[in-house]
């Protein structure tokens, strides 16, 4: 099976090209340029290196989120016109659990690996998972302990002490790297890894499992509301204060 994998969450992102257990190809982008002028150049310039096009793709993959909300619109658009032009499926991946598996390499059954993304405005997307007794990038690998938030990283640690009485075997991701001084020393911090080789070979055991989607299908993790609704929001509500002042002068 042959899949091409895009990961945008983060502004450097990266592509692979994996051919089932094997990752033939993979590319870190390059962050001074953003998403919108290197896509969909990049993922056609690394087929061409492989001497391969769109139409030998059997299945497109993409990190579903967190992360920029720019970047994961861009991302999934991509590979959502990729898909739809060459009648194929995709599968969308937390980037999260994409991070955890590559934190989990050294790990044992039953220790915890936690995946920090920096979320920006001194804040962390998390989540926290637990090793499985099946290999890397298999579906049963990770069990979630805790599902994808954003928060303090000081208070992500004291909610994970306080509601279940764990500490991480393992931190992994630039979010564990900015922050390492709220995690101190309770866990082995490791630096983010490329992430678009992981999320094809966890969408190799997925399609193989039948767990695929039309392209359409694809729905953005954000975790966190964009800034855009918000602000629309407050306005909303500094429209509606204003009108009843009116109303009760």
């Amino acid at each position: 099976m042959r899949v091409l994998a895009l990961d945008t969450t983060t502004r450097a992102g990266s592509v692979a090209l994996v051919e089932d257990e094997t990752v033939r190809i993979e590319r870190d982008g390059d962050p001074s340029r953003p998403h919108a002028e290197r896509l969909p150049a990049e993922i056609l310039d690394l087929l061409r290196d492989a001497h391969l096009t769109p139409a030998d793709v059997d299945v497109f993959a993409i990190a579903s989120g967190p992360g920029s909300f720019t970047g994961l619109r861009i991302g999934i658009a991509t590979i959502q016109g990729l898909a739809f032009v060459n009648r194929r499926r995709v599968v969308a991946v937390s980037a999260l659990e994409a991070l955890a598996h590559l934190g989990s390499a050294a790990l044992s059954e039953g220790t915890l690996v936690a995946a920090w993304m920096d979320a920006y405005r001194r804040d962390v997307f998390s989540a926290l998972y637990r090793v499985g007794p099946a290999p890397m990038f298999a579906i049963d690998r990770l069990a979630t302990v805790d599902a994808p938030a954003v928060d303090d990283p000081a208070a992500t640690v004291q909610r994970w002490t306080n509601d279940f009485q764990v500490v991480p075997d393992v931190f992994v991701g630039d979010g564990a790297v900015a922050y390492a001084s709220a995690i101190a020393g309770r866990g082995r911090v490791m630096p983010p890894p490329a992430l678009a080789g992981a999320i094809g070979r966890i969408a190799v055991e997925r399609a193989r499992a039948g767990q695929l989607l039309d392209p359409a299908g694809i729905q953005p993790l954000y975790v966190r509301r964009p800034d855009a609704e918000i602000e629309r929001d407050r306005r909303a509500a500094k429209s509606v204060e204003h009108a009843r002042r009116e109303v009760d002068r």
